[in-house]
């Protein structure tokens, strides 16, 4: 059996710029691509933070170090500068290979620079 399972999650960017007329879809800083694992052309889950808007799209490379999170084409409905939103990969895995798997999380700070990464999410706990 192969399950769809988070590869990778780039939390709470801020959407930079929003390009409707521009040929592609979200450009990140190379930089956040690396630390995260996503590659240039996967597919990737957007998740506006800010209007709830979700889509599917790809990753295009930014230049390293910019901070540039640009949602491009017809995404730049769903998303506008100043909106954070949550990028997300997933793949499938096999039995064997859950295991030993753990995605990969990057956190960043206002400015889309990396601040810390983590291999999984804090356990949630009820609030009394």
């Amino acid at each position: 059996m192969q399950l769809n399972m988070l590869k990778a999650k780039i939390h709470r960017v801020t959407v930079t710029h929003a390009e409707l007329h521009y040929e592609g879809s979200i450009a990140i800083d190379g930089l956040l691509l690396d630390a995260s694992g996503i590659r240039e052309y996967e597919q990737i889950h957007a998740w506006n933070i800010d209007n709830g808007k979700r889509f599917v799209t790809y990753a295009l490379r930014a230049e390293e170090g910019s901070g540039i999170i640009s949602v491009n084409g017809s995404a730049a409905h769903r998303a506008q500068p100043g909106n954070l939103i949550i990028i997300a990969s997933f793949a499938h895995l096999n039995e064997a290979e859950l295991e030993q798997f753990q995605p990969t999380m990057v956190y960043v700070d206002k400015d889309n620079r990396m601040t810390h990464t983590n291999r999984s999410i804090p356990k949630q706990m009820a609030v009394a």
